[in-house]
């Protein structure tokens, strides 16, 4: 059995597509049941459809639980999206945002804002942004010499996580008298998330999620390398440079509201992969419906395994992504 002609052909790949959106459909329908209050899904609709602003279940359902499910949603598939991009510019099956920096770049400046300069709140996506690109580049430029080399890579990512967490560590201890305030953000978590926070990012994700698909042919040919893709009329660094901006605006904007979530990028885009092949036209929107579903069922369990008490979704993702990490590692070197 051929199995790259049959992962090629366009019934199996419509197929996954669908069982993707299954699986992103059940993580939230998941999310809206359970909780403190559980709700059978007749329930919730008829709740969400008929129920009334004095009805504590609509206000359960409403004001708590979408916006926190729609929300982590959005932060997965940006999150996905970005780690894609990255492992398509950067060559390396290893780059994700929180493991070369990207999202430590934008944590450390969303710390900086909400301790240090609380009255530029309002530019905390912006900052964010800032911070991400400007990792990215500076990891992208210490592993360069002659070419960028993936061992490089990730080692100049890793020291400049390094680094930057040494200075966010730095910022909250010189404040710890507001560290409590934002706790969560340095683990990564949905809890007390509402529409204001869905609203602030949602532009900034679709927009970017929007940017990944239109440059998703250009990431193709540039996965081919430098030489052929110059070759085929693609101006290499202009094109390497506008996905990197799109991976850290959908890096940063989901950093801003949920914090320092790790292992997203890196686990979603190998799953989608490894089923749907490696072309970015549908491993974009694959990677998005995977991630999606990924942090919508993370935090479902989180809220669950030590009901009453919650375990933010950042600890969930962190006890999965070592190990797939470490798997990856291990076939790496196998295959080398």
């Amino acid at each position: 059995m051929n199995w790259s002609r049959i992962r090629t052909g366009r019934a199996w790949r419509g197929g996954v597509l669908f069982l993707l959106v299954l699986f992103a459909c059940v993580a939230f329908l998941a999310g809206m049941r359970c909780g403190s209050l559980e709700l059978s899904f007749g329930g919730i609709l008829s709740t969400l459809w008929k129920g009334s602003a004095e009805d504590v279940n609509y206000q359960i359902l409403w004001n708590i639980r979408l916006p926190r499910v729609l929300l982590g949603g959005l932060v997965g598939a940006a999150l996905a999206i970005s780690g894609a991009i990255l492992q398509g510019v950067m060559r390396n099956p290893l780059a994700a945002p929180g493991i070369i920096g990207v999202s430590a770049g934008g944590g450390l400046a969303g710390i900086l804002i909400l301790l240090v300069l609380p009255q530029f709140s309002a530019l905390l996506i912006p900052a964010a942004f800032c911070g991400a690109l400007a990792t990215a580049v500076c990891v992208y430029l210490l592993a360069w010499k002659r070419g960028v080399n993936p061992v490089r890579l990730i080692l100049s990512g890793v020291a400049v996580a390094s680094m930057l967490g040494a200075v966010s560590s730095t910022v909250l201890i010189l404040n710890a008298e507001k560290v409590a305030g934002i706790l969560d953000f340095t683990v990564g978590s949905l809890s007390a998330r509402s529409w204001e926070q869905l609203h602030l990012v949602k532009w900034y994700l679709f927009g970017g999620a929007a940017a990944a698909m239109a440059l998703s042919r250009k990431l193709n040919i540039l996965t081919l390398g430098d030489e052929i893709a110059a070759g085929l009329g693609i101006h290499v660094e202009r094109v390497r440079f506008l996905l990197l901006a799109v991976s850290a605006l959908l890096a940063a904007a989901a950093v801003s509201v949920v914090g320092m979530l790790g292992f997203v990028g890196l686990i979603a885009p190998h799953m989608v992969r490894l089923i749907l092949g490696s072309d970015y036209r549908l491993l974009i929107p694959g990677c998005a419906l995977f991630g999606a579903g990924m942090v919508m069922a993370c935090d479902t369990v989180g809220r669950m395994v030590m009901e009453p008490m919650e375990l933010p979704v950042g600890v969930i993702m962190a006890l999965l992504g070592p190990p797939f990490f470490l798997y990856l590692l291990r076939r790496g070197r196998s295959e080398t």
